[in-house]
Formats: C-alpha cells, structure tokens, sequence
C-alpha cells in the first residue's frame, strides 16, 4: 500500500549579508598557516604566523558580533538611520549606497506608502548584487514599491529635487573615485526637494576625511542647507568594544537634516 508524503518547505529568508566578508577570516588565516609550516625552518616567521592568525581571529568574532546570531549589530546600526530620519512616510525615498538592500527593505517596511529607490555601485568586492536586492525585497513583500539600480554615489542618475527623503549608510567612505568625501553628500542633496529630510550615517569621526564634525556641519550649512544637525554614533550601547576600531564602526556619526 502506497503512502503519499507531504514535504513541508521552510519559509525562504532574505539573505542581507555580513559587512565582514569570509575573505577576511580566510585569507589571513590561510597566510598564517603557510608561514606556520614555514616556521618548522626558519623559527622567526612564527611571530608572524601568529599575527596573521590573530588577525582571521579577530575577523570572525567581528563577523559573529555582526550577525543576527551573535550581537546582531549590524542590523543595530541600520535602526540609527530609521531613528533618526524624520519623516512622514510620503512620497519617494532615495537609499544611496543600498548594498544588500536591507536598510531600502526596512524603510518600505516602515513607511507602507513610500515609493523607493536603491542604488549601489556594487562590484566584485563585495557579495551584494542587484539580483540579491530585488530577491530580498520579493521575500519581505515590498518589491513593489522599490525599484533598485546600479549607480555611482559620485553621480546619481537623477535630476535635481527628485526625492523627498535621502538616506545612506556606510557607504560614503567607500567610494574610491571621490577624492573629497564631502561631495559625496553635496551631491545626494542635489537630488533631495527643498523642505525634503535626509539622514547620512558615515564613519565622519575620520577627520582626514570630512574634518572636525563642526567643519562638517560648517560646508555643508555652506551649501545653503540652514538645518544640519551632527550625531555621534559610535558609542551607542550595543557597540562592543571589540567593533569600536576606526575600520569598524568606531568613527560612526550621523548628520542629518533638512534642506
């Protein structure tokens, strides 16, 4: 007698990724095994053998902290730019910089009436993709309201005061072709309307990069943009120690405001 078996499907997840990639725990930790064998001739390299296995240490338990699994910080530090974007919900979002699309993906969530835009240079360097973006999207049930494209942070393929919200996380710092990071935000609010609101959240503590906090808020107010506020970040209660390096999330700010 045949029996019929029912197979029971998981609902699918998004997959949002880890702003630590696997190449940094694997590389150095493969480095660091090579010179370990090499150390059975020559003694000396052990130290530096050593180094580099400290270094894909550290890298995973940075990575862990990141995850949903361990501190889930990441998506902590996502939170700070919805706490601090003021916002009614209507009209058209822009999302510079969107990676996987998690933080596009939350706002939609949040905002039922928004229509939103991500856009992202992406690249080979990092496991973040258009394809990956819109396949969240479909997952949490938003991908009709948010359209996801490729585009440089440099030069946004947009008219000027075409969005009613901007909002970026991490991402400025990234972009290699901007000598001055400051242009970075002068040409994302060329694009958001007058009366419009915008939330950037950066490592802006690095002063080789942005200057002094004041220096910033100075330009940017410079620029014709009366209400600019500067947020320290970095020191938020879920920020481990461990995390709170300059190449982490230890020189994270917010400047946000109203043009």
């Amino acid at each position: 007698m045949s029996k019929n078996y029912t197979v029971m499907r998981l609902p699918e997840k998004p997959d949002y990724g880890n702003w630590v990639s696997m190449r940094l725990v694997f590389l150095p930790a493969l480095i660091g095994l090579v010179l370990l064998i090499l150390a059975l001739l020559f003694p000396m390299i052990v130290i530096l053998a050593a180094l580099f296995l400290l270094m894909a240490a550290y890298f995973a338990y940075a990575r862990w902290l990141f995850s949903a699994r361990g501190g889930d910080v990441q998506d902590k530090v996502y939170g700070l730019v919805l706490e601090h974007l003021d916002w009614n919900g209507q009209g058209r979002l822009l999302d510079v910089g969107c990676g996987s699309g998690a933080l596009t993906i939350k706002l939609a969530k949040k905002y039922p009436d928004a229509r939103l835009t991500g856009v992202d240079y992406w690249g080979a360097s990092w496991e973040y993709s258009k394809k990956v973006c819109e396949k969240n999207a479909a997952i949490e049930g938003v991908n009709g309201r948010i359209t996801f494209q490729q585009a440089s942070a440099l030069k946004l393929p947009f008219e000027d005061e075409t969005f009613d919200a901007i909002v970026s996380n991490l991402t400025f710092h990234e972009v290699r072709d901007a000598k001055d990071k400051k242009e970075l935000i002068r040409e994302a609010l060329r694009v958001l309307r007058k009366g419009g609101t915008f939330t950037f959240q950066d490592l802006f503590l690095i002063k080789r990069a942005y200057g002094t906090p004041e220096e910033l808020v100075n330009a940017i107010k410079g620029w014709g943009i009366s209400d600019v506020e500067f947020i320290d970040t970095h020191n938020e209660p879920f920020i481990p120690g461990a995390l709170k390096l300059p190449f982490m999330v230890g020189t994270i700010s917010i400047i946000k405001g109203k043009k």
